[in-house]
Parts: C-alpha cells; sequence; structure tokens
C-alpha cells in the first residue's frame, strides 16, 4: 500500500474494496481498551489514548515557551510587508492512510515492525462514510467513533505491532482526536506493550514526543536504561536502530525503543 497515493473523496465502496480488501486480511485489533496514566512535571490536558492491550501509560512534562518575533523596517516603523506566496495544498489522506514505520528489529530469528497510520480529518458526511468503510476492510475501530458522521473533523491514528511471518498485524495504540494535542518542552506519552502477544513483559515502549526533543531515555526494572535519540536520516528505518523521528500526517514525532529480554518497562521521559 502505497501512503503517497490518495483516492478521490466521492469514491464508491466497491473502489475501496478493490483498493484495501487485501491489507484488510490478517488485521487484528486488540482486547477492549485499559488505561493507566502517570503524570508529571507540568500541568496539561491528557489526551485520551486507547489501548489495544495491557499497557502502562506514561505523561511528563515540562514548561514550554513560544515566542514569536516580528519583521520591522529598517527605521523602526514597525512592521514589514513581507510578500508571501500561498503554500501549496497539502495532499489529504482520507480514504488511505499516511503510513510511516517506527521501528524495526529482529529477536529469536523473527522480524517485529513497529507502524503507525494516520487517517487525516474528513471534512463531510461523503468523505466520513468513505473513510468508515475503508477503516473496516482494514479491520480497524476508531475511538469514540460508532458512526461515520462520528469521524467529520477529527484525526485518527493507529499504531500496529507485528511479529514474525505468521503474525497479524496488531493495533496496540489509536485514538481519534478533533485537536492533536500540541506538544513542547518535556512533553511525553507513551504505552508500554509486550512484544508478541497480549500478556508477558511490556519490554516494547511507543511514545510521541514534542518535535524539539533530541533525546528519550527509558529505564527498566532491572535498572538499566536505552537512551534514543533523533534520527539523523528521517527518511531511512534501520534494522534495531531505535530512535525519535518525524511520521507522515503526524504534528509530533514518535519513538520506540524496546526493553532488554528478563525485564520490562519502569519509566521514560525526554532527557534532552
Amino acid at each position: 500500500m502505497s501512503a503517497d497515493r490518495e483516492a478521490s473523496h466521492d469514491m464508491t465502496d466497491r473502489d475501496i474494496a478493490l483498493l484495501l480488501a487485501e491489507a484488510a486480511d490478517g488485521v487484528e485489533i486488540g482486547i477492549a481498551p485499559t488505561q493507566a496514566v502517570i503524570r508529571g512535571g507540568r500541568r496539561r490536558r491528557t489526551r485520551r489514548w486507547a489501548i489495544g492491550a495491557a499497557v502502562a501509560l506514561a505523561l511528563a512534562g515540562s514548561t514550554g515557551t513560544l515566542a514569536a518575533a516580528g519583521l520591522t523596517h529598517g527605521d523602526g516603523r514597525g512592521p514589514a510587508q513581507v510578500a508571501t506566496r500561498p503554500p501549496a495544498p497539502k495532499p489529504r489522506h482520507v480514504n488511505q492512510p499516511w503510513t510511516s514505520t517506527l521501528a524495526l528489529g529482529t529477536e529469536h530469528d523473527k522480524q517485529w515492525e513497529v507502524d503507525l497510520q494516520v487517517w487525516d480529518a474528513p471534512r463531510n458526511r461523503t468523505e466520513a462514510e468513505a473513510q468508515y468503510a475503508a477503516m473496516a476492510l482494514f479491520g480497524l475501530s476508531p475511538a469514540d467513533a460508532s458512526q461515520a458522521s462520528d469521524l467529520i473533523g477529527r484525526t485518527s491514528y493507529f499504531v500496529s505491532r507485528i511479529y514474525g511471518d505468521a503474525d497479524k498485524p496488531k493495533t496496540v495504540l489509536f485514538d481519534t482526536v478533533r485537536h492533536w494535542d500540541a506538544m513542547a518542552g518535556k512533553d511525553i506519552e507513551a504505552g508500554a506493550v509486550p512484544l508478541t502477544g497480549n500478556t508477558g513483559p511490556q519490554r516494547l515502549v511507543i511514545g510521541q514526543v514534542a518535535k524539539t526533543a533530541r533525546e528519550v531515555t527509558c529505564r527498566w526494572k532491572d535498572g538499566t536504561s536505552t537512551v534514543v535519540r533523533l534520527t539523523t536520516d528521517p527518511g531511512s528505518v534501520n534494522m534495531g536502530d531505535m530512535t525519535i523521528r518525524p511520521a507522515d500526517g503526524s504534528p509530533v514525532n514518535w519513538f520506540v525503543c524496546l526493553a532488554p529480554k528478563d525485564t520490562a518497562y519502569k519509566s521514560v521521559e525526554v532527557t534532552r
């Protein structure tokens, strides 16, 4: 499936089915959502983050500052008028999501993968119905959306985990939001899930951070830690390389880290 090609907003359900039926085969949604939140640092609104497996959530933050500087005339007469060209319209992915690979790795000679899908917000009922049908073909159920019209004006994202050739993609983190929370400073939202199955040690940590974050530290129950840093090559994902990276369609950066065998998630924070 190409994340660079957008289906027309008025395409029929049959057209969507022809495009997506193959992708729908083998997609698995996790068990009923559970959620536990730990708060720290600056108080900020907690976005509901639906979880598709047994998960530990962390939320932390620090006060961030946003400054705006205006251009002025050289003689100090105030803001100068700057001629600008309207930006080109951003392509919209309503019936076919933006898709990004966040991390790749191997364990026990099997490859695992973490992917992110972002579905742009439908603008009207026609777009919403087409998107709802497309998600259904993927086996996806958007959060808090019992009918297509609930998706109007709301962006949906789904994080899936795959382990081994025989494993079905499992949605482990997902949400549908009208406004994606702005993140700044040391703000972080992360979920910890097992690398395989629904039970077992929560070793795989997946999370969101501000675009300014340069380093995240994942701490494990055995006293060790893993540091992931902002990627220097956003266009590629290397096997076993845990990084902070941008994702298509997302206003925040994402990271993945994996605990060593025989231990599990303890805490996570932005450290730089």
